[in-house]
């Protein structure tokens, strides 16, 4: 695990560094900067927007007396996905706004749960009821 995220945490720079580079070389340092704000800004809003939804879609399963375990899982996305649209780069704002965005997060969250059950089938993970 610690290969895996020290490969992560080098190689995702890097790639970000080389694309901001060619991007202010195609169309200029201003433009490029302008660019990563504008990102920041409209990540922040889709988040902050996404998450109120979401607050209220788990309020009203518990009103009703469900599990929002659905609803936990587009949380997590929804977080990641603003911590990713505020760190600089064009990479990261591409897959921040892909977890934002409903249409494209309902892919990742199938994923996500596909890969929930696998580990509590294997064992790795205990879901303990209270």
């Amino acid at each position: 695990m610690f290969i895996k995220l020290l490969i992560v945490f080098t190689l995702v720079p890097v790639i970000e560094l080389y694309v901001l580079i060619e991007a202010g070389r195609q169309i200029g340092f201003g433009p490029t900067v302008g660019m990563v704000f504008v990102t920041g800004i409209a990540g922040a809003y889709l988040a902050r927007s996404q998450g109120f939804e979401l607050i209220n879609r788990i309020q009203v399963n518990l009103n009703q007396h469900h599990l929002p375990a659905t609803e936990m899982i587009d949380g997590a996305m929804i977080l990641a996905g603003g911590l990713l649209l505020l760190t600089p780069g064009f990479c990261t704002d591409l897959f921040g706004f892909c977890l934002l965005t409903p249409a494209t997060r309902k892919y990742f969250k199938v994923w996500i749960q596909r890969w929930l059950e696998l580990k509590i089938q294997q064992g790795k993970i205990n879901v303990r009821h209270f």
